[in-house]
């Protein structure tokens, strides 16, 4: 007789996680821990002397390149979305700290970039146009308008919610 339970079966039941014997599934490098010290040490620095207040932006931008690094050796969609986002993030700040002053709809045009670049790497995966292609080009156009002409920027949110909603009728429309 076979002592093993069948899913089926009631009875206690044991769940652990753990690596395993397969060593290579393990990560390289602990690359929050690596993070962690790093942005730490700046925060730290940013206190300690005030003439580096944007240092903050800085290390924020080298964590959203890390992860886009770590996406290219492993193709994780984590690393990919956090170094989208923490790339978009950073950059105005980080671009300002430089010395070249940035107005108001860069922060809502680089995440708009952002998205579009993972709507990119979708798609080119074979994986379709999905949501993210939306909202980037909503941002894109938003944080566009307000860079080209802030007056517009009013009345730009208002135009693309009637488009959207008119596109999302004539196409249940069509359906029927």
């Amino acid at each position: 007789m076979n002592d093993r339970r069948m899913p089926a079966e009631p009875g206690p039941r044991a769940w652990a996680w753990r690596w395993g014997p397969d060593e290579e599934r393990r990560p390289g490098l602990p690359w929050i821990g690596i993070f962690l010290v790093m942005f730490g040490g700046l925060l730290l620095l940013e206190r300690a002397l005030p003439d580096y207040r944007r240092l903050g932006d800085v290390a924020v931008l080298a964590a959203g390149v890390a992860s886009l690094v770590a996406w290219l050796l492993r193709r994780s969609s984590i690393a990919l979305y956090a170094g989208a986002f923490l790339t978009a993030l950073a950059l105005p700040g980080t671009i300002q700290s430089l010395g070249h002053p940035l107005g108001p709809g860069w922060g809502t045009l680089l995440f708009g970039l952002a998205f579009l670049f993972i709507a990119a790497i979708r798609a080119a995966q074979s994986g379709g146009v999905g949501w993210q292609a939306l909202y980037g080009s909503i941002l894109v156009l938003v944080g566009g308008s307000v860079i080209v002409k802030p007056d517009l920027a009013g009345i730009a949110w208002p135009i693309i919610l009637v488009a959207i909603g008119l596109l999302l009728l004539l196409r249940g429309a069509r359906t029927r």
